[in-house]
């Protein structure tokens, strides 16, 4: 992917895969991978080991990335694509649906 649309902190909507119509909120971004990382969406099992940071080890449950094609920006509560338009000399995200810039 050459430009993520989707940043930390925004409000998406999964629109593929298990978890599709959960809502959440962008917790990491990963450019490399194309994923994304959402609140309560994609959680998985994991079985750890004792270490200094969990004494007790154990089994743990935490988000797993996902592809950042199955979620969508949330705008005004509805899913949007979104654009880039130049500003002011300034590139910025524009919600596809409204024309109203994303990013202040």
């Amino acid at each position: 992917m050459s430009t993520m649309k989707i940043k930390k902190g925004d409000t998406v909507k999964v629109i593929a895969g298990k978890d599709k119509d959960k809502e959440g909120k962008v917790v990491a971004v990963d450019k490399k991978n194309g994923k994304v990382t959402v609140e309560k969406v994609n959680i998985i099992t994991k079985h750890t080991k004792p270490s200094a940071a969990n004494q007790n080890g154990g089994i743990i449950q935490m988000e797993a990335p996902i592809d950042a094609s199955n979620v969508m920006y949330l705008h005004n509560g509805k899913a949007t694509r979104i654009g880039f338009k130049v500003e002011d000399g300034k590139k910025v995200r524009v919600a596809k649906s409204t024309g109203e810039v994303i990013d202040k």
